[in-house]
């Protein structure tokens, strides 16, 4: 099937007689609106780390915990499921080409969602609660904390039903499309699964650090396939926005997305050899990690053959903004991938390795905003410099701050902590957070014109 312009207008069209336009735009907005959060954050966590900077400017007591917080929960989770949100609806409403079975879930759907993205915020600008700085779903220990996380699952679990109830009647040539976003669909559920059969020993326990470390641990690396899943299926389809033509088999990229469920659909049983919260438990799912790069490596290197095809045809690809997204996304994601075969947990080596994985993602899901879902959703935008640069300094600043924290980690500097409590003393160290800091300022700016543009376009008449 070819992916031309003409297959963007057919999917815009089916969208509007489908009713389901608003619903992809909702979600790209609250997707925006997490991510404008996040980087508010993420640039004053980036100057909260340089050394003596509290001396310098009065922060907020307990601000770099709670921020650290809102920034992960908002980059890491609302970002990424809003995403997910919207390519399930675009993917709905080409399976029905008309109006989709169970229609009326979007609706709930996003009232769930935005009630959701609200109770989270809530608590932190209230000033309720601690902060558990635990692993993947970092929580303030409020009620209306964890009110928030529910509403929001439920939110993605009734996408995913309406989404189930339509899959079958799609047509054949987008099967592929399909079958990836069922995937992505099996992986989530199995990720709350996960949560679930943790919670259930914990159920009378008062929540604190541990607990949510417990309670996360699992289905937080379950989600990180789902974040994986998401990004081949980007990979895909930019590459076939690029290229015209499908980029690889269906039968390849079903191999592709099921090396991504098979250890989703293995988890809830690990819960069951190994019980909730023991030291097992959670070595298995460490372990899980290296099942990452088998299907990122068999699509990524289908794809170089496919571009190099291209270019040698003639194909000017680094005037494509889907190439460059695949591109950038790539090189980053290899460095992550890189630094994390020398994490131990302890310092700033671990939030460098997946500060660069999720900036692999990201730049993908750019990409997925400026050639696919804005199109869609009948508000394009002009891809000129503008768009490439934000592109490029997105992915060099990221590059740039997780190069720097690897480099203070290396030298002792611990996670999750800021200012004169990291107790540095080394000179690499003190070097290494100033390239951090350097590097998000860059970031931010690339993220920030990536905001303001497709904000605009979202909110256009």
């Amino acid at each position: 099937m070819a992916y031309s312009d003409a297959f963007l207008d057919r999917i815009a069209n089916t969208l509007q007689s489908s009713g389901l336009v608003k619903e992809v735009r909702y979600w790209g907005i609250l997707g925006i609106s997490a991510l404008a959060v996040a980087g508010i954050f993420a640039l004053l966590l980036a100057i909260s780390r340089i050394p003596g900077i509290e001396n310098t400017f009065p922060w907020p007591i307990g601000f770099f915990e709670k921020g650290l917080v809102i920034h992960v929960i908002m980059s890491f989770v609302v970002w990424f499921l809003a995403i997910f949100g919207a390519l399930m609806t675009v993917l709905t409403a080409l399976a029905a080409d008309s109006r989709p079975r169970l229609a009326f879930i979007g609706n709930p759907a996003i009232a769930l969602a935005t009630t959701g993205f609200a109770l989270l915020a809530i608590p932190a600008m209230l000033d309720r609660g601690e902060a558990s700085l635990n692993n993947y779903i970092p929580v303030i220990i409020d009620p209306l904390y964890y009110a928030g996380l529910i509403s929001f699952a439920a939110s993605l679990v009734l996408i995913v039903v309406r989404f189930s109830a339509n899959m079958t009647s799609a047509p054949m040539e987008i099967k592929p499309l399909m079958d990836a976003g069922a995937v992505c669909g099996l992986i989530l559920i199995f990720a709350l699964t996960c949560f679930g059969l943790a919670y259930y020993p914990m159920a009378d326990e008062v929540p604190s650090i541990r607990y949510n470390e417990d309670l996360f641990w699992g289905g937080g690396h379950v989600l990180q396939y789902l974040n994986t899943g998401l990004m081949l299926l980007g990979w895909y389809l930019l590459a076939a926005l690029v290229l015209n033509i499908e980029p690889v088999s269906r039968g390849r990229l079903r191999l592709v997305m099921g090396l991504c469920l098979i250890p989703a659909f293995g988890a809830p049983y690990l819960y069951g050899s190994y019980g909730a919260g023991t030291g097992e438990l959670m070595s298995a799912f460490t372990d899980m990690q290296y099942l990452m790069a088998p299907p990122v490596a068999l699509l990524g290197f289908a794809l170089i053959f496919m571009f190099a095809q291209h270019a040698i045809q003639g194909g000017k690809l680094w005037q494509d903004v889907a190439f460059v997204s695949i591109a950038l996304s790539a090189v980053t994601f290899a460095i992550g991938g890189t630094l994390g075969l020398f994490v131990d947990g302890a310092d700033t080596r671990t939030p460098a390795h997946y500060h660069a994985v999720i900036a692999a993602i990201n730049l993908v899901f750019m990409g997925l905003f400026f050639r696919f879902l804005l199109p869609v959703m009948g508000r394009p935008v002009t891809l000129g410099r503008a768009v490439h640069w934000l592109l490029w300094l997105y992915a060099v600043g990221q590059m740039i701050a997780s190069v720097g924290l690897f480099l203070a980690g290396g030298y002792g500097a611990p996670r999750k902590t800021a200012g004169d409590a990291q107790g540095l003393e080394e000179i690499g160290a003190i070097a290494g957070l100033y390239m951090n800091g350097l590097g998000a300022l860059v970031a931010v700016i690339g993220g920030t014109m990536f905001i303001w543009v497709c904000a605009r376009a979202l909110l256009r008449r």
